[in-house]
């Protein structure tokens, strides 16, 4: 299976509800994201593979029918918003497991033994919203990216985004697959009903390659607010209002697995903290960035030059330690996160309405803006 060696994603947010007196029942996940294609190989598709999810729980796609947007193909806003058109729903199950493939693709011509339409490797600079004929970036043949997106009812066991690339066999893709954190978000409703609930998120560093030692760090940053309104998924961009409003809840964290600690590399916000009384939503926003320090030639464990939560960062005077080794790398990009709560209820019904968007991109930023302290 092909890697991408940059990751440049988005992920559409998972959820856990506790039940319990005054609970809140999961209303949908909607995801939409800009994907860059940094495989080394042109692309002719995008798979989205929703592990323990039937086609009845897919709300909307990207593209796709119910969405408002014309579902043809090409670069024409007119008569289509991202190059693959409208994707497929397909069902599937191997026996153990079943799930629901989305995927975006492109047309194959025997004849010719050309595609109609592929995304070149490369890189891009994008907020995470713009990879589409109505994103205003000149989107066009030569544009190395994608933005895809998918509503859903329920929860996906599992989530794998794939880049579809070609093998030595015409016609016939193989999947190129990219990981980066996502959040969990748990809505732990209050023992009295008609009082705030909790409303915790969590993310998990990415999985070791090798089962026998530490995964790859990465640091990570967190922002957070509570808004009076309930927000959109179009409102989770870089530069909206509602998301520069929020501030820093994380200054720092460095995350990475370890073999020996199932519970290493996870990072929590929002526990034992109940949301405010006229809070109708919460946004948080995840910024990711590459350790580039020194790792334990055995067991790759990172060895932090300066702390676990706070990077040695020559851009920050504050932090930087000259005489030690560098830790904070490249800008891997920023998730844009919400939930929006309804009113609560004394039994179940109460509507919660999670929002995820990321933008992702692969290429060599250091720092960008800063949000508010």
């Amino acid at each position: 299976m092909l890697k991408s060696r940059t990751c440049a994603m988005a992920v559409a947010a998972s959820m856990a509800i506790t039940p319990g007196i005054g609970a809140a029942s999961v209303f949908g996940s909607l995801g939409n994201f800009d994907v860059i294609n940094d495989t080394g190989f042109t692309a002719h598709g995008f798979e989205i593979d929703l592990e323990g999810l039937h086609s009845s729980d897919i709300t909307d796609t990207f593209g796709g029918v119910g969405r408002g947007f014309p579902s043809g193909r090409g670069f024409d806003p007119l008569t289509s918003v991202e190059r693959y058109g409208s994707p497929t729903i397909t069902e599937y199950s191997n026996g153990l497991t079943f799930g629901t493939k989305i995927t975006y693709q492109g047309l194959f011509d025997s004849n010719t033994g050309s595609w109609d339409y592929g995304t070149p490797s490369g890189t891009f600079i994008t907020p995470g919203d713009n990879c589409w004929s109505g994103g205003g970036v000149g989107y066009s043949a030569a544009t190395p990216c994608d933005h895809f997106g998918v509503g859903t009812t329920a929860n996906a066991s599992k989530t794998t985004y794939s880049w579809l690339v070609e093998t030595g066999t015409p016609g016939v893709l193989n999947n190129g697959v990219v990981n980066l954190p996502a959040p969990v978000w748990n809505v732990i409703p209050a023992p009295v009903a008609g009082n705030p609930p909790l409303v915790v998120a969590q993310i998990q560093a990415p999985a070791a390659a090798n089962e026998a030692q530490f995964g790859e760090a990465i640091w990570v940053k967190v922002f957070t607010t509570e808004l009076a309104d309930p927000i959109a998924l179009e409102e989770l961009v870089g530069g909206n209002p509602k998301v520069e409003q929020a501030v820093t809840e994380v200054e720092w964290q460095l995350l990475q697995t370890d073999p020996g600690n199932p519970l290493a590399g996870q990072l929590e916000s929002g526990y034992g903290v109940p949301v405010g009384p006229n809070a109708a939503s919460i946004l948080r926003r995840y910024e990711f960035y590459k350790y580039s320090g020194v790792y334990d030639p055995e067991t790759h464990e990172a060895l932090v030059t300066f702390s676990d939560s706070h990077p040695n960062d020559p851009n920050d005077p504050l932090y930087y330690d000259p005489s030690k080794t560098v830790d904070l790398g490249n800008y891997l990009g920023a998730q844009n996160a919400a939930v929006n709560l309804a009113a609560a209820v004394p039994e179940p019904g109460t509507s919660v309405m999670l929002l995820a968007g990321l933008g992702l991109v692969g290429f060599a930023v250091h720092r960008r803006k800063r949000y508010a302290n």
